[in-house]
């Protein structure tokens, strides 16, 4: 009888592999970190993609068009004025003059500027203010929360002409009147979603591992409540620019001979039943298109960062 120590069982135990099998266990997808599935997820809304795109590229002419054109946006030229849209003037020129496609760039510059300044001082004064209100509370933030309550009574369009009055009709008096009460939107969602999320395991687990308060609150809850944040952030910037747009549009925003959407819709409303009624669409057509870009972009956001959407 053969013993099991002659038993050659080599073959059958340890054969090799054929090569169709390899693959088998071949994972199709690589994985992704929490903003490169957003990312991928922002990329396949077909609107929001076109939103950032036309974004890119108005803030990209923004910025060369008054650097590489032949005209300036306050240079006149009494000898070519309320000028048809021809080869030489896109779009134009106004009752001095001037190029209109040349102002309508230089004026992205300080619409852009003003909605996406204003949205970044006002975004941090929300993440800080609600979040210490939030993860606090108590009397503390009772009492912070009485304080956004007077504010949010007092009327933000009368702030800013106030404030307008007070500093002049320029750039730093426009943010200043929007960031006085803007950020008070934006301190109360952090608000709600740092009180929801501190008395959840992870916060605690935190707390027990020796984690600082502010590292807590910063590090842990204010990082999980980015999604919301980032979407809440992509409305601030167009209410920011249509602000400056409206102010400027009656007159008290920002002063000639710099020019801003607003005013260059202001300055085209005499024209309306005259002699060249198309001045006021170039800067209302920009103001239109580039607050419904930020629209799309905000809405891709949402559904990029909403979990349940995935």
């Amino acid at each position: 009888m053969q013993t099991m120590e002659n038993l050659d069982l080599t073959p059958d135990l340890f054969q090799p592999l054929d090569p169709s099998e390899k693959n088998s266990e071949f994972i199709a997808t690589q994985p992704r970190t929490y903003l490169g599935d957003a990312w991928h997820r922002f990329k396949e809304n077909k609107l929001a993609l076109i939103g950032l795109v036309f974004l890119f590229i108005m803030v990209l002419m923004a910025i060369l068009v008054p650097m590489l054109s032949p005209y300036t946006y306050d240079g006149m030229d009494f000898g070519a004025i309320n000028l048809m849209p021809c080869l030489e003037h896109p779009l134009g020129t106004d009752k001095f003059g001037r190029d209109i496609f040349v102002r309508v760039m230089y004026g992205a510059r300080i619409s852009l500027a003003i909605g996406f300044s204003s949205a970044f001082i006002c975004l941090l004064i929300g993440i800080v203010y609600g979040g210490i209100a939030g993860y606090v509370g108590g009397k503390v933030d009772m009492a912070m929360m009485r304080l956004v309550d007077i504010l949010y009574a007092i009327p933000n369009l009368l702030l800013v002409i106030l404030i307008m009055l007070v500093f002049g009709s320029n750039v730093t008096s426009i943010m200043i009147g929007i960031c006085l009460t803007s950020w008070i939107g934006m301190a109360r969602l952090v608000r709600a979603q740092v009180m929801s999320l501190k008395e959840q395991e992870f916060a605690l687990a935190a707390y027990v591992l020796g984690a600082s308060r502010m590292r807590i609150l910063f590090k842990h809850l204010i990082i999980n409540c980015m999604g919301s944040i980032i979407v809440n952030l992509t409305l601030m910037v167009p209410s920011a620019i249509f602000t400056e747009a409206f102010l400027s549009f009656v007159g008290i925003g920002i002063s000639a001979p710099a020019a801003s959407w607003g005013t260059l819709a202001n300055e085209a409303r005499s024209l309306i039943e005259s002699s060249n009624p198309v001045q006021i669409i170039w800067p209302i057509l920009a103001i239109c298109l580039t607050m419904l870009s930020l629209n799309f972009i905000g809405d891709g956001v949402s559904d990029a960062f909403d979990p349940k959407k995935k």
